[in-house]
């Protein structure tokens, strides 16, 4: 018996990770591109906007009510006054097809709606019923449009006749949105960065419109805590696991005088409101890609990403897959 009581009680001084392993706690499930990428976008023409030095970004990517697939993407640095920025469409009839059809600048921004000159920044839509929601920065405020066939988006004005819905302060450049549903509330993630330091923010709303205050749900660690370390963020539920996956963005393609390359890592936690405030706590992978968002199609997972020499857009299938104990 006293050989036992010791045998239990070396058994709980053991490591909780090794404890965790003998009891058969949950994998640990991380992103994995599954075969090759192909390209769907480049650089587009944009009439008397183009620019040698313009770069499609931030994009979204869905399914229009005519079966369509949709992609518009954030155009910078072209010939745009202002912050030199504005929205241009892609189509194709499978999200498979490589080299989508361009179809033409989609957007840009209105200073008659409060919406700063050249501002556009990071489109995302998100479909419910039988419309489609886009959401979007315009530099200060998170703003949104609506459609019925997901192609053409009217802008969801306030009372005061303004575009902009929230932001999270004068000079903080608020942006790069998406939205995810759980249960019977929406919540939206996105970025700014308060004092200099970038921060991924999120609120809830009931109706798509009354939004709550927003609160800080990752920064810092070994992401960095720079203006642009918390960019696009994009946040999914993988249902196999039960955890939500933060996919939040550092660096864009490559960087000459730094020598570093595209790159942004993955949180994982069960609450969609904490992803680690200047810690790794949920850091589970860094992948060495740009601006992700996650696609869901005739059950298949898909990842989008920034081409490495930020010229375009391609896709790849994706899985999960059980990390080394």
């Amino acid at each position: 018996m006293r050989k036992l009581l010791i045998q239990l009680f070396l058994f709980l001084l053991l490591p909780a990770t090794t404890l965790e392993v003998c009891f058969g706690a949950d994998q640990v499930l991380v992103p994995q591109i599954d075969g090759d990428f192909w390209q769907v976008a480049g650089d587009p023409d944009l009439g008397k906007y183009t620019s040698p030095t313009q770069q499609p970004v931030d994009f979204g990517i869905w399914q229009a009510a005519d079966g369509t697939w949709q992609l518009w993407s954030c155009i910078r640095s072209t010939l745009v006054p202002g912050k030199t920025r504005l929205f241009y469409r892609w189509q194709a009839d499978k999200l498979t097809d490589s080299n989508w059809t361009p179809m033409g600048i989609a957007m840009m921004a209105d200073s008659g709606f409060g919406e700063t000159e050249g501002g556009l920044q990071a489109p995302f839509v998100l479909k419910q019923g039988s419309d489609y929601y886009m959401f979007y920065g315009e530099w200060k405020h998170i703003a949104m449009a609506k459609s019925k066939d997901g192609k053409t988006f009217a802008r969801q004005l306030l009372p005061d006749g303004k575009s902009g819905m929230f932001g999270e302060g004068a000079g903080n450049n608020t942006r790069d949105p998406m939205v995810l549903k759980i249960k019977n509330l929406y919540y939206i993630y996105y970025t700014a960065y308060p004092d200099g330091h970038g921060f991924d923010f999120a609120r809830t709303s009931k109706d798509l419109v009354h939004w709550s205050e927003g609160k800080k749900v990752a920064y810092g660690g070994s992401g960095g805590s720079g203006k642009y370390s918390a960019e696009c963020p994009f946040v999914y539920y993988e249902k196999t696991s039960g955890y939500y996956y933060l996919l939040r963005n550092q660096y864009y393609g490559h960087n000459p005088q730094t020598g570093q390359d595209a790159q942004f890592k993955v949180y994982r936690s069960k609450d969609p409101l904490d992803f680690g405030l200047d810690n790794d706590r949920y850091l589970v992978e860094t992948m060495p890609f740009a601006a992700p968002e996650i696609i869901e199609s005739e059950g298949n997972t898909y990842i989008a990403v920034l081409l490495p020499n930020l010229k375009g857009i391609q896709i790849a299938k994706l899985k999960w897959v059980p990390t080394a104990p």
